[in-house]
Parts: C-alpha cells; sequence; structure tokens
C-alpha cells in the first residue's frame, strides 16, 4: 500500500492483538524497572475492556486522556474509585502499511492528520516549495485546527498532546510562578506537586558529555555557540526521552526513532508518552476503562443525581456510528485547553449547564508561540542527523520577554539552518464564544496579537544575526515569512483556576463537575507547559479526594 492507503480495521479502529501485544511489552518495562508489581502488570495487560455502554452509571467520567484527564484517572482508581475516560482519538497500537504505528515528520500520510484531507505542517515549506499533500479523511494524531486568527496543533488519541510534542519537561523558575498560577501556593507546588509531576512522567536530562559529541546535537551545539557569543544564557532542558535509548539508537543499538524523524506525528520508541507512564499505572489498578474513538457532545444534571453524558461513537472517517446516553456521579473535563472551553461554552449558552459563570471562555492564551529559522554560514553545519528531542534553549525571558527553544529541523540533509521555536511573554488573551448559527465555537484570536511575540524573540535573534553576521530564512512557512505567526503548540486558558473554577478547579455553579487540564492555566505557562498542567493536576485531585469523595 502507498501512503495514502488506510488499511483495514473495525469501526472504532482498535486491534486487540496489537493493543495487547504493544501494551503489554510497555507494561513489562514498566515492571522490570520497578514501577508495577507482577500483580499490576498482569492487571494491565489483560483483556481491553469493550468501550462504555450505553445506559451505564459511572462514579468518575474523564473528557480527555491527556495530562490533567491522566493524573485523574490514575489517583481517583488509587483512591478505589472507578473510572471511565472518554477519548475522541484512537488507540494507538496498529502499525501501518511500513510496519509502524506512527510515521516520520517527513513522511505524512493518512496517520498524520485529524480528519484532515491535505496536511498542514507547521513547516509548510521548504527551500521555498511547498511540503503539504493530499491525505485520506482518518483520524490522525495532529488536529490542525483552524480558527480565526490562529491554528491550534492538538494531539488526538490515547495519551493526547504527549504523543506529539517534543517532550521538553520544563518547571518554570520559581519567581515567574506568580504570573502563571497567582491563586496557587509556590511551595506546596514546588515542594511537592513538582517533584510529583517530574517523578510520574519520567523526566530526565541529557549526558552533557554525550551531547558534546553526538552527531546528532551538532544542531543545537551550534545553537549554544551563537546563543554564548552573542551573551545570552544558554541552557539544558529536561525532557520525557529515554536518553539510554537515544544512546543506543547512535550506537546502531536499537531502533532508531528520535533519530528516525519520529516526533511530530507520534515517537514508535523511547518517548515515554502517557501512554507508558501514568496511563500505564491506572490501568494495571484494574479500575480505569478508556474508550477510544468517543466524543462527549453535551452534559447536564440528572434528574436523580450525577450527570447525563450524551457521548457519540466515531468511526475512522469521523462519522458517528452510535449515540450513548451515560450517567455520571463526577464529570471532570480534562478535554484540553480548547476542547474544554468549547464545550463549556456550549454547554452555558445551549443551557445544558446554564448556571456556570461568565469567566467559562475566557482567558484564553497561546504561550506567546511563535517560530522562526535563520541561515548560518558554510562554516557552522547544523548536520544531517538531527535528533527529534529538543534539549536546549536559550534564555532572554527577563532581559526581553522570550525563551527559545533550538530546535531540530530533521530533514536528513545538511540545511545549514538553526531552527526556534520560542515562548513569550505575549499578553493578549482570547475568549470562546457559542456561535449559534454555526454550531460551534469561536475564537477571538487576532494575528495582530502576535506582534509582542514577534517583537520579544527579536531580542535574541537580531542580536545573534549582527553578531554572526546572518539572516533569518524566509523560505520556511511560504510568502517569504520570517515569523510563522499563526499557530500555537501550547493552548491554555478557557477556564481560568479560580476563576471558572474554585481554586482547584471546581466548576462554579455544579457540584461534582471539575476542570483538570490546561484550560485552568490563564493563557501562558513561562515555558512548554506540560509539566505545570501535570503538577497541578496533582494539586487539585489530592485535594477532591480528600475533600469530595463520600
Amino acid at each position: 500500500m502507498g501512503d495514502n492507503t488506510l488499511p483495514e480495521r473495525g469501526s472504532n479502529g482498535i486491534s486487540r492483538r496489537g493493543f495487547l501485544g504493544r501494551t503489554g511489552s510497555i507494561i513489562g518495562a514498566l515492571a522490570l524497572a520497578g514501577h508495577l508489581t507482577p500483580a499490576q502488570a498482569a492487571a494491565a495487560t489483560a483483556a481491553a475492556p469493550a468501550p462504555i455502554a450505553d445506559g451505564a452509571r459511572v462514579p468518575a467520567l474523564v473528557i480527555g486522556t491527556g495530562y490533567g484527564g491522566s493524573v485523574a484517572a490514575l489517583r481517583l482508581a488509587q483512591a478505589g474509585v472507578d473510572v471511565q475516560m472518554i477519548e475522541m482519538g484512537m488507540n494507538w497500537d496498529t502499525p501501518g502499511p511500513d510496519g509502524k504505528v506512527f510515521p516520520k515528520v517527513t513522511s505524512p500520510d493518512y496517520r498524520s492528520f485529524w480528519l484532515r484531507t491535505r496536511t498542514k505542517a507547521p513547516l509548510s515549506n521548504f527551500l521555498g516549495f511547498p511540503i503539504d499533500k493530499d491525505v485520506p479523511k482518518y483520524t490522525g494524531i495532529l488536529d490542525a485546527e483552524d480558527f480565526a486568527g490562529i491554528t491550534v496543533y492538538q494531539g488526538r488519541g490515547v495519551g493526547g498532546g504527549s504523543l506529539v510534542n517534543g517532550g521538553m519537561a520544563v518547571t518554570p523558575k520559581r519567581a515567574n510562578f506568580a504570573s502563571v498560577l497567582p491563586s496557587v501556593d509556590a511551595d506546596e507546588m514546588y515542594d511537592t506537586y513538582y517533584p510529583r509531576a517530574n517523578a510520574g512522567l519520567g523526566v530526565g536530562m541529557v549526558d552533557p558529555a554525550w551531547f558534546d559529541t553526538a552527531d546528532c546535537y551538532q544542531f543545537s551545539r551550534v545553537g549554544r555557540k551563537h546563543a554564548q557569543r552573542s551573551g545570552f544564557a544558554w541552557t539544558f532542558v529536561p525532557d520525557v526521552y529515554d536518553w539510554d535509548y537515544m544512546k543506543r539508537e547512535a550506537a546502531g543499538t536499537a531502533t532508531r526513532s528520535a533519530l528516525a524523524g519520529e516526533i511530530l506525528y507520534g515517537n514508535n520508541h523511547g518517548k515515554k508518552s502517557l501512554v507508558q507512564t501514568y496511563l500505564a499505572q491506572a490501568r494495571a489498578t484494574g479500575r480505569v476503562t478508556i474508550s477510544p474513538l468517543h466524543k462527549v457532545t453535551t452534559v447536564s444534571p440528572a434528574a436523580g443525581g450525577g450527570y447525563t453524558v450524551a457521548i457519540d461513537q466515531i468511526d475512522t472517517t469521523g462519522d458517528t456510528v452510535a449515540t450513548k446516553t451515560v450517567t455520571a456521579d463526577r464529570v471532570f473535563f480534562a478535554a484540553g485547553s480548547v476542547g474544554t472551553a468549547k464545550l463549556l461554552v456550549k454547554l452555558k449558552a445551549t443551557g445544558a449547564l446554564a448556571n456556570l459563570n461568565g469567566e467559562v471562555g475566557r482567558g484564553w492564551g497561546e504561550n506567546g508561540n511563535v517560530m522562526c529559522g535563520r541561515a548560518n554560514h558554510m562554516w557552522d553545519p547544523t548536520g544531517k542527523l538531527q535528533s527529534t528531542i529538543p534539549c536546549s534553549g536559550i534564555d532572554n525571558w527577563d532581559a526581553g520577554g522570550a525563551f527559545a527553544e533550538v530546535a531540530p529541523l530533521p530533514t536528513g540533509i545538511e540545511t545549514y539552518a538553526s531552527f526556534y521555536l520560542s515562548i513569550t511573554k505575549n499578553p493578549h488573551r482570547a475568549e470562546f464564544t457559542w456561535n449559534a448559527a454555526t454550531g460551534r465555537a469561536d475564537l477571538s484570536w487576532q494575528t495582530a496579537w502576535k506582534q509582542p511575540s514577534i517583537s520579544m524573540a527579536k531580542t535574541i535573534f537580531d542580536k545573534i544575526n549582527s553578531r554572526e553576521g546572518t539572516i533569518y530564512r524566509t523560505d520556511l512557512f511560504g510568502g517569504n515569512k520570517i515569523w510563522h505567526d499563526t499557530l500555537t503548540y501550547h493552548p491554555l486558558g478557557g477556564a481560568v483556576l479560580d476563576r471558572a473554577t474554585d481554586n482547584y478547579g471546581r466548576l462554579h455553579g455544579y457540584t461534582g463537575l471539575y476542570v483538570i487540564d490546561g484550560a485552568l492555566i490563564p493563557g501562558n505557562a513561562s515555558v512548554n507547559p506540560f509539566v505545570t498542567i501535570t503538577a497541578l493536576a496533582e494539586r487539585n485531585i489530592e485535594k477532591i479526594i480528600a475533600t469530595d469523595l463520600p
């Protein structure tokens, strides 16, 4: 089969044999590493439970399987609560025609994008030529969701954003924390919940000595040299990749993954996504069931207590194949910043949850994301072989409002290019509102609001270009653009903590409804946000279990 050919599979997109094989190897590795007991490993590798049944009554229903939802499911299960997780995307367990579950960055196919008929890669051009192509419509792993003024990239599948991000696991500087979550006690986060999150996620750091000699990080060493020669602080950044595995990749003793161009559309080896960490532990309790290719459409109070939840089951073309109505004693919104915010504004506007307050939908930001590339001199090659896992950054946050990830450009050829994703102190915030005429949520973001991000990023790269005698690349984003200013990888906000919810994520107006994902963080985390999302979820669920469960 060619890249654009769809494999045969059932309407739910799940192969039981593939699930058991892939999950079994993951659970076995965790058990050997001491993370799971033999009994837990046996429970986790038991036959996958059937998806949620129409008419079911469940103690806890979690909408989404990303960072916040995975934390909630694990801790609730450990507290003795049976949990149903509803996931819109697939369970990525079945190899495609190339024998791999996930394709590499340079070969997007039907697996790559969520219900699109044409790819929409963040880097859309190379050497001035467009690289996007037509693909069959499929419930692929990366959602490029278009709103007015911005495209939001989100992971789709069991594991959410952990499937598609670069794994940069950054804890914010303590001095910046008050601007990230002003209502949260910093001491408890840095003493308890950040360490808990980092341990649960399996965060580690590249070996500096190996980094200095590895061919695959020549691009990052060039970034270091240029940053330091211009007087900027350069730093290693933690990640959730298995660094020992990457060393074996480089040595030729393990199947290449990060060194084979795998990241944006999933990573087949080495990267510790939630499937290998929180979700593996949650499944091992025997109390957590995940229903992939299921989408929550409404939540409303049930006559006998709890909440009535309507769910569409879809197939891999996005068509609804069944509708279900279940009752949940408690509902945890963990569909990601965009998914949670869109659903909540719909529920408020349509009257399903009319008592939600006016803060629902507000405080949304894009973490100041902006991308650019630089054209280096011929004596500064960045390497044909580049690891897809970034491990360093340039810090000008205090002076210029920007932190720039030294990012890979894994084309397989020498490009003499340095590529960067910046996080900036962009002050703009947008709002989701329900559009009854179109039956969808709109976002008020404006592309012009990216100008502060560009100005902040320029405090780094204008100086480097001046010092090195180099220029910006204009062949990466189409239209001779220097800056990619119409995207974000890091959506945050839309149901902000202590505004739309109380200070632990309980939605105002309703007992037993919670937000526990990135929607709680008001627009900017100052760093890659998933460790903060995880740590906040650990804090909040601990309080909820202690005070709300009977």
